[in-house]
């Protein structure tokens, strides 16, 4: 895919370019949002701007496509290219986006470069982006034809038909489509964006995991509230938005469903492991597996911070136990009821069967422990499946 002598200039200059690439994408924003102040208002998220996670993801996502052209020039990264398509289609992006990007990445490359940033070099570096944003606009319009909506016509009207406070800090929403149209079809483990008018006017999207199985009629989104200081950022605007002012009753702007964390549909053992409000996309798993009667072993476990602080934990319970042969555990920070362990996950006495195919959902370092203790127990890299809630900084921190 790659050409000769563009993988021979991309090879020669990938290290320069990785060592500014953080430099380079905070640039590219600045420039990005000050010729076009309605994305930052309505399409990225301000939050993980504000707080540099954004610029991470791109580095880190721009750096790894880099390198994998590079070691494969005649292949690309299809996993990495489909799970940013799924975020980029839930948000409406399309295809004529893609040179705006570039018009102001590369202005952001050569000013941070300067003259490092030869004729040579930036053609072996417009050919890595074309690569990669042409590949991600192909993805995202089968994605959108999937949905038989048109490119970036995903969004529609949902009306609350019910509210559950789950925790003090979560809340579900149960939603069905206002027109009284069919709901769209989704898959276990998949999420939607919603996007909400803010005070000031913007309009900021967030995904968020559906926790019920494709069959339901009803739909539902389990949304914990962000407190940002405690973290070190800010409040989340739209989470806390939606705790402050949805009601029954009240609508919601809602995108089609997208994500690629989908429980396939075999009959292999199956792990899933959830910390936090990780557990919602194993909620519509497990949900889904109850339906269909899925009769394999079931290993669900979940890490959070106390009982009262686990979100839905009673139906993570009473859907396991709707399964032939599932077992859960639950680790706490706090103390739990007896049989629920104490502190972070810990695999050494959990049975992992031969063939298990695991899903895990979660902050990054709780999902980084998990893998490297299936991996230890035998499980290929290949069956450890993974959801970041937010811009996906794994590649950006490995």
């Amino acid at each position: 895919m790659l050409s000769e002598t563009s993988t021979a200039t991309v090879r020669a200059t990938l290290p320069a370019v990785g060592a500014a690439i953080g430099d380079i994408t905070e640039l590219f924003y600045a420039k990005l949002f000050a010729a076009h102040p309605e994305l930052i208002r309505d399409l990225f998220n301000r939050g993980n701007q504000n707080a540099g996670l954004q610029k991470q993801a791109l580095a880190g996502s721009i750096a790894a496509f880099a390198t994998h052209l590079v070691a494969h020039p005649d292949t690309r990264p299809d996993v990495m290219l489909g799970r940013i398509a799924h975020k980029h289609a839930s948000l409406g992006v399309t295809r004529e986006q893609y040179p705006i990007v570039h018009r102001h990445l590369f202005a952001a490359l050569a000013e941070v470069l300067g003259d490092a940033v030869t004729p040579q070099v930036a053609a072996a570096w417009d050919e890595v982006y074309w690569l990669m944003a042409n590949a991600l606009a192909a993805l995202e319009e089968r994605l959108y034809a999937g949905h038989r909506v048109a490119a970036g016509d995903v969004w529609r009207e949902w009306t609350v038909t019910a509210r559950t406070e789950e925790t003090a800090d979560c809340a579900t929403f149960h939603l069905t489509p206002a027109d009284g149209a069919p709901a769209p079809a989704h898959l276990p483990g998949q999420y939607v964006s919603v996007q909400v008018r803010l005070p000031d006017g913007a309009r900021q999207i967030r995904q968020y995991s559906l926790c019920t199985a494709p069959g339901s009629p009803v739909r539902a989104i389990t949304v914990k509230r962000v407190h940002g200081p405690a973290a070190g950022g800010p409040d989340g605007e739209v989470s806390n938005h939606l705790h402050a002012h949805v009601r029954t009753g009240d609508v919601l702007r809602v995108s089609a469903p997208y994500g690629d964390l989908v429980l396939r549909d075999d009959t292999a053992p199956l792990l899933l492991a959830s910390a936090g409000i990780g557990c919602t996309p194993m909620l519509s798993m497990l949900e889904h597996l109850a339906a269909t009667g899925h009769s394999a072993p079931v290993t669900v476990l979940h890490a959070d911070r106390s009982p009262a602080d686990h979100p839905l934990r009673g139906d993570h319970r009473a859907l396991t136990h709707k399964l032939a042969d599932a077992t859960a555990r639950f680790w706490y920070e706090e103390a739990g009821e007896p049989g629920d362990g104490r502190g972070r996950i810990d695999l050494a006495d959990v049975p992992v069967g031969a063939g298990t195919r695991a899903y895990l959902c979660g902050p990054l370092p709780f999902m980084r422990s998990v893998r490297e203790q299936l991996l230890a127990k035998g499980v290929p890299a290949a069956d450890i499946h993974y959801e970041v809630f937010g811009p996906d900084l794994w590649l950006a921190s490995a």
